[in-house]
């Protein structure tokens, strides 16, 4: 299983839980350090890491092959590696919203390309795609971008299910409101958010399951996605 975006965060934790489950791990992000103290800590299973930006399209294929060629396959790729940088638009800071976009989707549609590259050549795998449930509509102010991107990757999944690849599983992820290290900063307290581990294990059933769309946690995020994409954007405007 290779994994994106595993230094910290929701990655470092799907490393952990689905390690517990006794995968093999292909690890992979910025910070090869931590990588390397995640693979210390990681006993009991084959675990190997690489630097990667995922923002040099000839750096994620040169370690998505590597990383197939030294297992002998990649059963699974989770596109995990995100940026939650952003501003309002037009208040002086699209540096901002265009890294958000580079890293969230341009980064996101060449890890696609990568492990559909190894996937149509083994005939199988399962591509898994971690989303948002910011995705679900239109977000306001410093989320607008971030939530565009996450609502494109989502569609970019979508289509890769609807071509139906023989032997290839496509996934969507929408997490709500887990803790990690991209929202640390937020001082405020957020109604519904829970603790990475229960996030986390949340998102490695639903990708268990191979489901073709989960939000996670179930509760209270499924009924809250229903409403999200029937209510006016007013309405929308008030729950998250």
């Amino acid at each position: 299983m290779l994994i994106t975006g595993a230094s910290a965060g929701l990655g470092e934790e799907m490393a952990r839980q689905f390690a517990a489950l006794g995968y093999d791990l292909a690890l992979c992000a910025r910070r090869v350090d931590r990588l390397e103290a995640l693979r210390a800590e990681l006993t009991g299973t084959r675990v190997s890491v690489k630097a990667l930006d995922v923002t040099d399209d000839e750096a994620v294929f040169t370690v998505f092959r590597e990383f197939a060629a030294e297992f002998g396959r990649i059963d699974r790729v989770i596109v995990n590696a995100g940026l939650g940088k952003g501003a309002p638009l037009g208040t002086g800071r699209p540096d901002a919203n265009r890294d958000t976009a580079r890293v969230n989707f341009l980064g996101a549609l060449t890890q696609m390309e990568a492990a559909c590259e190894i996937f149509r050549a083994q005939k199988r795998g399962h591509l898994v795609v971690v989303s948002s449930m910011s995705a679900l509509r239109g977000m306001r102010k410093s989320m607008t971008t971030y939530a565009a991107t996450k609502a494109g990757v989502a569609a970019l999944a979508e289509g890769l299910r609807s071509e139906r690849i023989p032997g290839v599983d496509v996934s969507v992820v929408y997490p709500g409101y887990i803790r990690s290290e991209m929202n640390a900063h937020v001082q405020q307290r957020t109604r519904f958010m829970v603790d990475t581990e229960t996030g986390v294990r949340a998102m490695v059933a639903a990708i268990e399951k191979r489901r073709a769309r989960a939000y996670v946690p179930a509760w209270p995020w499924v009924p809250i996605g229903v409403a999200m994409r029937v209510l006016p954007l007013s309405a929308v405007r008030r729950m998250v």
